[in-house]
């Protein structure tokens, strides 16, 4: 089934700072796109080498599914205070959190998942959930993290481009992004990952076609053709850049509302997710950033 023909917003809770701040944003998100909000909380017995609840001690499972209704129930009213009129679905399950929200993708418009703002907690926060789930979901993933205590919600929506096939669901997803929210479109196409430093050096620059640059402008609008005509209330600017694609996307992301990015591509955009860029983008960008997988256009 296409992710567009589903109507729920997936989001896990387990009580954490990050997890509110996603909350808050998939409850924005589905209020104002008539979608239901589904609520999902995974009891963790890791703390207490625990084996399920058919080999209870001491209480202990009782214990942690009344902890884990108890989130629930604060995140319903968390959310329905966000928007009062949102349809909303919770369930609890025990298992893997990353792995749950992965399998709801598949049935989900989207899924909201929480970033920690910096550092060693960034890190274990990705580690366990933002990147498994950006990696592996089968519907777009959007990571949130707050900037200055929020999430933003004016700036442009930001797509990085690349010019492969790969890159064709990123940038129908940020097209559909940018109408919904009724944001101007930048598209940012990095056309090396060289380094500038390489073709200030004249022995190099003399080995670069002058007429390169017009080719790439060539290709990102290549990559943007027929999309201006599917939502012509959309205003593109187009931004090409030498290199550094990582650098120039976390740039924007300072004064976006919203990066996206697909999953892998070619030259500088080569293996958004497990490499270097999508990593510091989701680790470090100032405001949420989309993942798409090449079969979600």
């Amino acid at each position: 089934m296409s992710t567009r023909e589903n109507n729920n917003v997936v989001v896990g809770v387990e009580g954490s700072d990050a997890a509110s701040t996603a909350l808050r944003e998939a409850a924005r998100i589905a209020g104002q796109r008539g979608l239901r909000l589904d609520i999902l909380h995974a009891l963790d017995f890791a703390p207490y080498g625990f084996g399920g609840p058919y080999i209870d001690v001491g209480g202990v499972y009782e214990g942690v599914e009344d902890a884990g209704k108890a989130i629930i129930d604060e995140a319903r009213r968390f959310a329905l205070g966000i928007d009062p009129n949102l349809d909303i679905h919770t369930e609890i399950s025990i298992g893997s959190a990353t792995q749950w929200l992965i399998d709801s993708s598949e049935h989900a418009r989207l899924v909201v998942v929480g970033a920690s703002a910096s550092g060693k907690a960034a890190t274990a926060v990705l580690g366990n959930t933002a990147v498994g789930v950006a990696s592996h979901g089968r519907c777009p993933v959007v990571v949130v993290r707050e900037r200055d205590g929020a999430v933003p919600t004016d700036g442009p929506v930001v797509v990085g481009v690349d010019g492969s096939e790969l890159s064709a669901a990123a940038v129908g997803v940020a097209f559909e992004e940018a109408s919904l929210r009724g944001a101007e479109l930048v598209a940012v196409h990095v056309w090396s990952d060289l380094g500038s430093a390489v073709f200030e050096d004249v022995r190099t620059a003399a080995l670069v076609p002058q007429s390169l640059e017009d080719s790439e402008h060539a290709v990102l609008g290549e990559s943007l053709a027929g999309w201006s005509e599917q939502y012509p209330d959309v205003t593109v600017t187009r931004e090409v850049y030498l290199d550094n694609p990582r650098g120039r996307l976390l740039e924007w992301s300072a004064k976006a509302q919203l990066v996206v990015v697909g999953t892998r591509g070619r030259g500088g955009f080569r293996g958004m997710l497990l490499g270097s860029t999508s990593n510091s983008l989701i680790a470090a960008a100032a405001c949420p950033v989309m993942v798409v997988r090449p079969d979600q256009a």
